[in-house]
């Protein structure tokens, strides 16, 4: 295979997972000393270090929290338009302070905010799962972003970028909620991005959030200019769709970015042979080769069955990235395929060209610091031995079946 680091592609924001609500509440029960010591291997760039370098948080509980909530929850009946009752709640006792801890071993890691529901009282059924944000509120929940953001700050924590609606499609989760794209669109345009705009915050605005089925989503939001100035980019998951869609909706916006959010990886998988392989080709590989800043996997941590998570719509198989029980890491697939790149690809590499040899897809980047690196997975069930070339010199490499490599020079 060839690389080419003079033909260059979009710059990389960074990799990680999402530090769901359940996540830090299971690293909030860990010893003080046995979680700062699992921080430092997550987000740390020394040699024993994961290097992971992005983050994603919900806004109000996920459906990988104990229980569903926002952060201006009211009694049936009653509303809060003025926002007078707005508090981080439960969150400020686990994710924010692993946080907190994450930004001083790691001050420059990036983090992307995502709501599962807006509250209940500006939703058409009052209730956080399904529904939709009644039109008449958008005003009301876009001052809710801005006192999030704000609330944030106040904690020392930024917020770089917020997508608008966690899958926007899906009205089965607890929480959920449903934001059709002329909605979505009409709340961007009308609301949000004014509202930002006016409270002086730079915060990026990520669109659609959801699976690479419906491009068309995006893009619909896009071909409105009114909204398309407040928008940084859009969003994908990969449960639905291939991962082409974003190269789609790149070509018809190219000055527009593209992130992938969100990704279950487990272990249980039908051909232990390919474990890593596929996920490594199919997320790392296939969604930085379709112009994605980021890739992050969904979750970060869970407990040994899968927990915590809310009842009614919450998941029951998503295991993290690693399983905590009590102090005791033990770490799943998902740590060493985000790894793979987190560890020599920081924030700032750039990706470069390179070709892709039947069964081997790859991707390369170029460094802040001037190093090309080589992502290679053996998707093939047999050895795989080929030449990289550069600049005209050529080195011979070889990887078993299933494996994924990562080469610098």
């Amino acid at each position: 295979m060839a690389v080419n680091d003079r033909q260059r592609y979009q710059t990389i924001d960074g990799f990680g997972f999402a530090l769901t609500g359940g996540s830090a509440q299971l690293l909030m029960r860990m010893d003080p000393g046995a979680r700062q010591a699992f921080l430092e291997e997550l987000v740390g760039t020394g040699p024993g270090d994961l290097g992971v370098s992005y983050l994603r948080v919900s806004i109000g509980s996920s459906d990988m929290n104990d229980h569903a909530f926002t952060y201006d929850d009211m009694p049936a009946g009653e509303s809060d338009p003025t926002l007078a009752r707005f508090s981080l709640g439960p969150d400020s006792t686990t994710v924010v302070p692993v946080l907190k801890e994450i930004l001083a071993i790691r001050p420059s890691l990036k983090i992307l905010g995502s709501p599962w529901s807006a509250p209940a009282w500006m939703k058409t059924n009052d209730a956080l799962k399904n529904g939709s944000l009644k039109a008449e509120d958008y005003p009301i929940y876009a001052q809710y972003f801005v006192r999030y953001l704000r609330a944030m700050q106040a904690q020392g924590i930024h917020i770089d970028a917020i997508t608008v609606q966690n899958e926007p499609l899906n009205p089965y989760n607890l929480p959920s909620m449903v934001m059709q794209p002329h909605e979505e669109e009409a709340f961007i345009r009308d609301a949000l991005g004014p509202a930002l705009r006016k409270a002086h915050l730079h915060t990026k605005i990520i669109l659609y959030d959801h699976n690479c089925d419906r491009p068309d989503y995006p893009l619909t939001i896009l071909k409105d200019r009114a909204a398309a100035r407040y928008v940084d980019g859009s969003g994908f998951h990969l449960y639905g769709g291939k991962i082409t869609a974003l190269t789609t909706v790149h070509d018809a916006f190219p000055h527009k970015n593209l992130y992938f959010t969100e990704q279950m990886v487990i272990d249980r998988r039908h051909d232990p042979r390919l474990e890593i392989a596929e996920p490594e080709a199919g997320l790392i590989i296939g969604a930085t080769r379709n112009w994605s800043r980021n890739v992050l996997l969904w979750n970060l941590a869970a407990d040994p069955h899968f927990g915590p998570h809310t009842n009614d719509g919450g998941c029951p198989i998503c295991e993290g990235a690693v399983t905590l029980d009590g102090d005791t890491v033990t770490r799943n697939v998902a740590w060493y395929v985000v790894g793979q790149a987190s560890k020599l690809v920081p924030p700032g590499s750039v990706r470069i060209e390179s070709n892709i040899p039947e069964g081997l897809p790859n991707v390369a980047f170029r460094t802040p610091d001037g190093r090309d690196v080589l992502i290679v997975a053996n998707t093939s069930l047999t050895p795989q031995h080929f030449q990289i070339g550069w600049h005209g010199r050529s080195v011979a490499a070889n990887l078993d079946a299933g494996s994924v490599a990562t080469y610098v020079w």
